[in-house]
């Protein structure tokens, strides 16, 4: 049973409370992923009461939903019309929602081959820091053009307004998905993946665990089929890759801090300390280590990657800490859109 519930008139009302009272406001939904970035010190604005899908229509592959809809809910109407959120966006828990999955801006295994959280993202509503409410973007490509505001709320934390609605591009489901398991080192897998890569190979999902590679191919039968037997091992239960999106593989049950690498396309394995688990072909890296943060960020570094932390208080900085210019364009966007600073202040940056 879904619940409809439109709260944009309470919402906004405690957003000008908050800024006649000039108070910070700690933006939540669910909870879900309050672990990742700096802790925030305000009054809770809770988004959950603002929730629904709003407009659906699976023939123009658009959905229009309230911030506080629980993201599970969503997908089971996408799924009921064979439809799906191409990003694959992880929960964390039952309580995710759908403005913390745009704030958020966490895509799962298909990202590399389907594309981003931010990809996908048409229009949005968004309540701004001088408390008006207002509508960027639309529910078709082609509103899309400019500086794209819509879309920046994606993996901005609630730090430049509050997310209230956004229209998302869905995609149909693939008519046919199959899951390997092949035995072989991280080193061949990175050149199979970069082979593959370059030819018509239905993939769109790829780890490595340090043992074994795991694919997940999808598509039309026939190709999907003719990849398999290409490519052959053993079959690999499908429930892999939600384990592997929500973290719940034994990887990640190892009790050191566990860090986020993004690479290069085709980066060889690095030299870290501790554990890895290759994930989006080899883009992303997972990495439970003891290692101090300069050391990890310095060897991503190297090849030109960044890390972040995703255990909260183990690092002061979970985020990759910015250049001086990148800094700046933070802070003058920062002050346009919530020129008091009372949206999660300090949730990504200490200096923002």
């Amino acid at each position: 049973m879904t619940v409809s519930f439109d709260a944009s008139e309470q919402l906004i009302e405690q957003v000008n409370q908050a800024l006649a009272a000039n108070t910070p406001l700690c933006i939540q939904g669910g909870g879900s992923k309050a672990f990742l970035g700096r802790p925030v010190e305000g009054a809770l604005l809770d988004t959950r009461t603002h929730r629904g899908i709003v407009t659906y229509d699976p023939t123009e592959l658009v959905v229009t939903a309230r911030a506080g809809t629980p993201l599970a809910e969503l997908e089971a109407a996408l799924d009921e019309a064979g439809q799906m959120l191409p990003c694959e966006p992880p929960h964390f828990g039952p309580g995710a929602t759908v403005g913390g999955m745009i704030a958020a801006g966490l895509s799962g295994p298909r990202r590399p081959w389907s594309g981003s959280v931010r990809d996908f993202v048409l229009g949005s509503r968004v309540i701004t820091g001088h408390g008006k409410h207002l509508r960027f973007g639309g529910e078709v490509m082609k509103n899309v053009a400019g500086y794209d505001l819509s879309r920046l709320m994606a993996g901005s934390f609630g730090c430049l307004g509050v997310l209230t609605e956004v229209s998302l591009k869905v995609l149909p489901k693939p008519r046919l998905c199959r899951s390997l398991r092949v035995e072989m080192s991280v080193d061949r897998a990175l050149l199979k993946l970069a082979e593959w890569g370059q030819q018509p190979v239905p993939i769109t999902a790829a780890s490595h665990d340090g043992r074994a590679l795991h694919l997940r191919l999808e598509g039309g039968e026939g190709s999907v089929n003719a990849a398999c037997e290409r490519i052959g091992g053993e079959a690999l239960d499908g429930e892999y890759w939600q384990d592997l999106r929500e973290q719940r593989l034994g990887f990640f049950a190892d009790a050191r801090p566990l860090w986020r690498l993004s690479l290069p396309t085709n980066t060889a394995e690095l030299a870290l300390p501790g554990e890895q688990l290759i994930d989006w072909g080899g883009a992303q890296r997972w990495l439970k280590s003891d290692a101090d943060v300069q050391t990890i960020r310095g060897i991503a570094a190297e090849v030109g990657g960044h890390a972040i932390c995703f255990t909260a208080g183990a690092c002061v900085s979970p985020f990759q800490p910015l250049g001086e210019p990148l800094l700046r364009y933070h802070r003058q966007l920062k002050t346009q859109l919530d020129p008091q600073g009372i949206f999660n202040p300090g949730r990504m940056y200490s200096e923002v």
